[in-house]
């Protein structure tokens, strides 16, 4: 079994960590410092467009698209150790690389379901940086855990789709830049086949009738780099009939699709977050002293550094095995691997951030350190994308069959 990255890989590798190190790591204080004398601190800090200007000056531009009109051509195996990387600054990176969620998502969208004027109008100045997303699809109002329930309606009316809902955590709504909606809502609520009932249709931030009511925060932040969470309602919302995306009754298929590799993403993400979150301990325990020696020399310090590294091994192999079985047999086949990253990684960092910010002590609850962001990011995403026990529930049925 070979374990070692393909040739294109290991030189993307060593290009994004020289770009991490070189432009993304210090450009953090400047991004903050810049965003804090905005006008709004919704928009864009100046740093962020220089450091997308070299990051595609550089060739590191779009590598999370596997189709190669598009993006970087590379399979989820190639990219997922990218993902990684930019997991060490993930308010950062993400966006510099234009790799940044919910726009990946989207474009994977785009470019797999929309019709060729809704590529040329909505993915080639996604792909190009120019403008963001958002995906409208959970709700406040029903447990969207199970996306069935879903009750914003999508309605017919000769040449267009009238939508009337409200959704909220639709991340990136927030930033001027969010130019365009993917909304997800029911056009038939009553048919047989509760997959059926939804549809997508892609509705423009400026059409009457939609409003982006706040911001919704985040265990207290409000997560400007990304564009926020905000709540949105769609009163009347008409968009001609030539918005909907796919076929009327596939937006459950078409959220399906979104979701495999997304969740690479954020897992390997995730575990840059780790891999940062164990250097911070590190050199923190190396420097600090308690009870006449370093923190470094205290056993239970030890122990915690040392399952931190077994636990971010696992999970890499764990995630990066999903990522081949993706490639080789499809997401379908790769379904229990999916599942189990999805329930194991978050829940896996988010532990090793609160041992971090334990050993920080009051630093780590503070804006001083990254920490505290980090542990309210990687906490929500026990609920992204599914929560742990629909992901839970699913894997064990699927093992109960086998003995039935």
């Amino acid at each position: 079994m070979d374990f070692a990255f393909d040739a294109r890989t290991e030189e993307l590798r060593e290009r994004l960590l020289a770009f991490m190190a070189t432009h993304v790591l210090p450009a953090e204080r400047t991004a903050e410092e810049q965003r804090a004398a905005l006008a709004s601190p919704w928009d864009t800090p100046p740093v962020v467009e220089e450091l997308k200007a070299e990051a595609r000056r550089q060739g590191l531009w779009n590598l999370f698209l596997p189709d190669a009109e598009y993006g970087a051509g590379l399979t989820n195996l190639q990219y997922a150790p990218l993902a990684e990387i930019t997991g060490h600054s993930p308010q950062l990176a993400p966006t510099a690389l234009n790799c940044a969620a919910p726009d990946t998502g989207n474009m994977e969208v785009l470019a797999q379901f929309g019709t060729e004027a809704q590529r040329k109008q909505w993915l080639t100045p996604l792909l190009a940086g120019e403008i963001r997303s958002a995906f409208a699809m959970t709700e406040p109002d029903v447990a969207s855990s199970d996306a069935t329930n879903i009750e914003t309606r999508i309605d017919r009316d000769g040449d267009d789709y009238v939508i009337n809902g409200r959704k909220w955590y639709i991340s990136g709504a927030m930033n001027p830049l969010c130019q365009i909606f993917i909304v997800m809502g029911k056009t038939d609520p009553d048919g047989p086949d509760i997959r059926r009932q939804q549809s997508m249709v892609l509705v423009p931030r400026d059409t009457p009738g939609l409003e982006v009511k706040r911001a919704m925060r985040v265990y207290g932040y409000e997560d400007h780099s990304h564009g926020g969470h905000a709540e949105v309602v769609f009163d009347n919302v008409r968009v001609p009939a030539s918005n909907l995306i796919g076929e009327e009754g596939g937006g459950f298929a078409i959220a399906q699709a979104r979701l495999g590799p997304g969740r690479i993403h954020h897992c390997m993400r995730l575990i840059g977050i780790a891999e940062r979150a164990i250097e911070l301990m590190c050199r923190r325990a190396v420097t600090r002293t308690a009870f006449g020696k370093p923190l470094a020399q205290q056993g239970v310090i030890q122990e915690w550094i040392a399952d931190a590294r077994v636990a971010v091994e696992q999970l890499r192999l764990l995630v990066l095995k999903t990522a081949w079985l993706m490639d080789t047999v499809g997401n379908k086949g790769a379904h229990t691997e999916i599942q189990a990253i999805k329930i194991a990684t978050p829940r896996t960092v988010v532990d090793i951030l609160d041992r971090a910010v334990q050993l920080y002590g009051a630093g780590g609850v503070s804006q001083d350190s990254p920490l505290a962001e980090l542990w309210a990011g990687a906490r929500t995403l026990r609920l992204a994308d599914g929560p742990d026990e629909v992901h839970q529930r699913s894997l064990a049925r699927r093992e109960l069959k086998k003995y039935r």
